[in-house]
């Protein structure tokens, strides 16, 4: 019987520590070779069919506040919507054959969990989270008027059996005080992205898909060691799918918004939280659209022109990456991305 040559695929589809550790770090280094030198768009693009769109936040959950001195009172999941419902509008006037989905239309509250899986239920192709910054705020304070205060002071005269104790009463004036919270000065637009690093949660969505990232119940990687170098050899192959593809869009998104004339904060990645975008099977972003602890920030997310340009630029964005993943022309770039 011919025995098949094994391929890369097939091996690290194998638990690697019945290979010798100079076998395993070879296929950590091939891995990691591969994932910063593959192209972001397989020469084969799959068609995007399905965006996905989610307002952040939402009924209990407010996000978060205006709460410094002169502030609106916004709340973040009242700016996020406002922002994804003229997203959903622009992108559906742009790209009428794509599906356009939000994950809520209304100030109803759903987990993190339950996003994620309304996401992968509904076979997006790319996942779009809205959002409004927030940091925290340095207090002040301010003179507002003054009041008397009594106090007393105690003394002892005298000696022996002529030793005296004598309080003496006073007063004096102190200030009263006014606190309140100052703006942040920080503002401008950032996008973040899952780090590359943070495999746990997005390979356990791809094996949930149709990628063919599987392992058998009987297998020793059912009892996966998500640290293991090995492991990450794998798994930097499929995260490769959705990292620069991620951060493709991300790019786009930014370079958009800087054309607007706002604050461009770039592309972060984060190490820890972002749960929603590890849990997708999709590529995923993170848009912070502003900041609401900001003066001028607050009421541009409160404007009607202010949610309108951002979710221009995010609709033409998406429509530049669209166009760059199935291989459009540069004449149906311009066709569909003029809208307005």
């Amino acid at each position: 019987m011919t025995q098949k040559k094994p391929n890369l695929e097939m091996l690290l589809s194998k638990p690697l520590s019945r290979f010798p550790f100079f076998i395993k770090s070879f296929f950590l280094f091939i891995a990691v070779i591969f994932f910063f030198n593959a192209p972001v768009f397989s020469q084969t693009p799959r068609k995007i069919k399905t965006i996905i769109i989610d307002p952040g936040h939402g009924g209990q959950d407010n996000g978060a506040r205006g709460e410094y001195e002169g502030t609106l009172g916004s709340l973040e999941k009242n700016i996020t919507l406002a922002i994804s419902m003229k997203l959903v509008k622009d992108l559906q006037e742009a790209m009428p054959d794509v599906n356009i989905i939000p994950t809520r239309t209304t100030d109803v509250f759903m987990s993190v969990h339950e996003k994620a899986k309304f996401a992968n239920d509904h076979r997006g192709d790319l996942f779009v989270c809205i959002h409004a910054d927030a940091v925290d705020l340095k207090t002040g304070s301010r003179i507002i008027g003054y009041r008397k205060e009594t106090y007393h002071t105690t003394k002892y005269e005298g000696k022996g059996k002529h030793r005296k104790k004598i309080v003496t009463k006073h007063t004096r004036e102190v200030p009263i005080k006014q606190y309140y919270k100052i703006p942040t000065s920080r503002k401008g637009t950032s996008t973040l992205i899952l780090a590359a690093r943070q495999t746990n949660d997005k390979i356990k969505a791809l094996e949930a898909g149709d990628l063919g990232f599987n392992t058998a119940e009987n297998d020793s990687t059912a009892d996966i060691n998500y640290e293991s170098p090995e492991y990450k050899a794998s798994a930097l192959i499929y995260t490769q799918h959705y990292f620069k593809k991620s951060y493709q869009l991300a790019s786009d998104v930014q370079d958009e918004i800087a054309k607007t004339g706002r604050n461009d904060l770039g592309v972060w990645q984060r190490q820890k939280g972002l749960w929603v975008l590890h849990a997708t099977q999709m590529p995923a972003i993170l848009i912070e659209t502003g900041f609401v602890a900001n003066y001028d920030d607050e009421r541009y997310l409160n404007s009607d022109k202010g949610q309108e340009e951002i979710a221009q630029a995010i609709t033409r964005a998406l429509v530049k990456y669209r166009n760059q993943a199935e291989g459009r022309t540069t004449a149906t770039t311009a066709a569909a991305t003029n809208t307005k």
